[in-house]
């Protein structure tokens, strides 16, 4: 009896110091910030890595791939039109004889700077724009929000033809018209999120230490939605990618000797029952960088969500 009283002692202390290790563990174990945390998730998101390396490696293409050919976009050679890929021409050349090698990464250029600027510019206005219609209130967020609501009941798309009809084509225009017309998306989520967050704790403390309200607002309130603004971005990203490419297939977009997708496209429709690796290389670009971009925004989405933080 003696030895078994012993036994069960000695069990109740070790299971006891195992107890306090483990707590001291806990207690010592480094915490992660938020940032961090949200990172590592995104890190192990095998599919979100996976489109974010076809991104990185198509604009790396569009960067050194024109230098990789002796060849220039707009040179043309009416003796070799139409030719098939081959070692001197790896796409092929189109109807006039140009490089399809050039001008495909020519043109990823244009529509990745058309489709990050054009997406990036309005998403910052409506940070801001949202962001003081939130904190303000009352009138202030009134007008802006009915004139958000007015905006928002014609298609951006409609804005951006006759904004492209009126400033004529190229890139600088169409991202001009992104800007003009993509703001107020983001300014109703960003206006949503610093309604609620300029009641919290932290907002009230900095008021009362006699912060202003633009110090709050841009100081506090916005740096706390930045993690939905940088999944929105990321997902508008596409959509300005492929308004570019559509207004350039239509003929209002961006105009020859310029390349770009959306017009290798539109020069390819016309030869493609002959030609179809004319039209299908440009559109299986356009395809699969749009998808990259939508697979990374939504690894951001769950590395974002506070559901599923560790």
């Amino acid at each position: 009896m003696n030895s078994t009283s012993e036994a069960k002692s000695a069990n109740k202390k070790f299971n006891f110091i195992n107890k306090a290790e483990l707590q001291h563990e806990a207690i010592v174990r480094p915490s992660l910030s938020f940032w961090k945390d949200a990172m590592n998730r995104l890190v192990k998101n095998k599919v979100a890595m996976l489109g974010l390396s076809i991104i990185v490696l198509t604009i790396v293409m569009a960067i050194v791939g024109p230098w990789l050919t002796p060849y220039s976009y707009n040179q043309t050679n009416l003796s070799n039109i139409n030719a098939p890929v081959s070692s001197t021409h790896w796409f092929g050349t189109d109807t006039l004889g140009r490089d399809l090698w050039a001008r495909i990464w020519m043109g990823a250029r244009v529509s990745l700077a058309v489709g990050i600027i054009g997406a990036i510019i309005p998403s910052l206005l409506g940070m801001v724009i949202g962001g003081i219609s939130g904190y303000f209130g009352g009138k202030t967020d009134m007008i802006i929000m009915r004139i958000t609501d007015i905006g928002m009941c014609v298609p951006q798309l409609i804005y951006v033809i006759l904004i492209m009809i009126y400033f004529g084509s190229g890139p600088l225009p169409i991202i001009l018209a992104f800007a003009l017309t993509g703001w107020m998306g983001a300014a109703r989520n960003i206006r949503g999120l610093v309604l609620q967050l300029k009641e919290r704790e932290f907002v009230l403390a900095s008021r009362a230490l006699g912060a202003s309200s633009w110090r709050l607002i841009f100081k506090h309130l916005i740096p706390n939605t930045l993690s939905i603004l940088i999944v929105s971005m990321t997902m508008a990203i596409p959509s300005a990618i492929f308004y570019e490419a559509y207004l350039s297939f239509i003929g209002i977009g961006i105009k020859p000797p310029m390349s770009s997708w959306g017009q290798l496209v539109n020069s390819g429709i016309s030869v493609f029952q002959i030609y179809p690796s004319q039209l299908f290389i440009p559109a299986a670009l356009i395809s699969l960088i749009m998808l990259s971009f939508n697979l990374f925004g939504d690894g951001l989405r769950d590395a974002f969500d506070p559901k599923l933080r560790n």
